[in-house]
């Protein structure tokens, strides 16, 4: 590995720029951390790894965390029309 960081540029539409700044700021990096971040995480397949985990998860304990979700959803649902108050 090198010690030093090597300066690159790259293009992008404004949108995509914009989106990738607030991602950024949204994970309190800047965004050439960010950026790296991401580039790691593909080439390396933590990504992969990652969304796998998540995937095993939602497929192990996918229908308890559906009714938990609705089990703290329910005080703040709307009442259904004609249901008394």
């Amino acid at each position: 590995m090198t010690t030093g960081k090597k300066q690159t540029q790259v293009r992008l539409e404004p949108d995509v720029l914009e989106a990738g700044q607030a991602a950024a700021r949204a994970r309190q990096l800047d965004f050439n951390r960010y950026v790296e971040r991401l580039i790691i995480e593909d080439t390396t397949g933590a990504r992969a790894a990652g969304m796998a985990a998540a995937q095993r998860l939602i497929d192990t304990h996918g229908s308890f965390l559906d009714d938990l979700e609705q089990q703290l959803d329910a005080p703040y649902a709307d009442p259904q029309p004609g249901a008394a108050a």
